[in-house]
């Protein structure tokens, strides 16, 4: 096992502060981009990893990952989580999530399928959950919007 780089934190943040790339700031340290990428994490200078497992609790095939629902959900867990997504991506998810809604409908996942619209069980929808959640972080920021 090799020995442990030493990076200096604070020259780490200086240099990410300039706008040096990892790959820039894995030559200067002598280290991997992996590395790097550990060391921002322990200086506090990358953002946390988002945990999309309540809006998408399947483990999805890799041919269904980027799909509409799939991408809707994800979108819709950022929100609630507290990232900022483009106004575009954001209006689509809300609006997708609002129709299911409004149609008592729901969204279930299976790996031969994919993903398929069912009806929504009362209390119990996927889909309202999700979006409740993101409008919860949303409203707040939409309150102190002067339009």
């Amino acid at each position: 096992m090799g020995r442990r780089a030493l990076i200096d934190q604070d020259e780490l943040r200086r240099l990410v502060r300039q706008g040096l790339s990892n790959a820039e700031l894995a030559a200067r340290f002598g280290v991997s981009e992996s590395g790097i990428l550990q060391a921002k994490r322990a200086a506090g200078l990358s953002k946390p990893m988002l945990d999309h497992s309540r809006a998408i609790p399947w483990k999805l095939d890799r041919s269904h990952s980027q799909s509409g629902p799939a991408t809707n959900l994800r979108n819709l867990s950022s929100v609630a989580q507290g990232r900022a997504i483009p106004s575009e991506k954001l209006n689509t998810a809300l609006r997708w999530a609002d129709r299911l809604v409004a149609d008592g409908l729901d969204v279930a996942y299976e790996p031969d399928r994919g993903f398929h619209e069912i009806p929504a069980v009362p209390g119990r929808s996927l889909v309202e959950t999700v979006l409740a959640a993101a409008r919860r972080t949303l409203e707040p920021a939409r309150d102190q919007d002067p339009a």
